[in-house]
């Protein structure tokens, strides 16, 4: 059972398959191939092999420059920076009308942190005795 690789990255020499169904720098289909001969075509044109797809026969590889893979992480670690976290968070806040100055200064910066940090805030105002 090969492991799952987590990270998007070169697969190095280690390929778990007989027959891969490998993809040119450029994108374009190589068909199926022999791992040796995968090997000697990395070899040859001095790339790096990187897993694609390993839920399908034969799994797809690609043939990548290290430039190739580096920009494909920076743009997967932008999606994932950029895709919204499960669940909404949603911060609470609450305090009388009779707070003291520096209470009240102290608790709008945290306001405006969480703000910052893109939750949701609810801010509650109890009435003093």
């Amino acid at each position: 059972q090969p492991k799952r690789n987590a990270a998007f990255g070169s697969v190095g020499r280690r390929i778990p398959y007989r027959v891969l169904h490998v993809i040119n720098q450029d994108g374009e289909s190589l068909g199926n191939m022999h791992r040796a001969d995968v090997l000697r075509l990395m070899d040859e044109q001095g790339l790096k092999l990187v897993l694609l797809r390993e839920n399908v026969e034969p799994p797809v590889y690609r043939l990548m420059t290290g430039q190739q893979i580096h920009e494909e992480q920076l743009k997967r670690a932008e999606k994932k920076k950029a895709s919204p976290k499960p669940g909404m968070y949603v911060k609470e806040l609450s305090f009388s009308s009779a707070i003291a100055k520096n209470d009240l200064e102290t608790k709008t910066k945290q306001i405006a942190q969480w703000i910052e940090k893109k939750y949701h805030v609810k801010v509650t105002v109890r009435q003093a005795k």
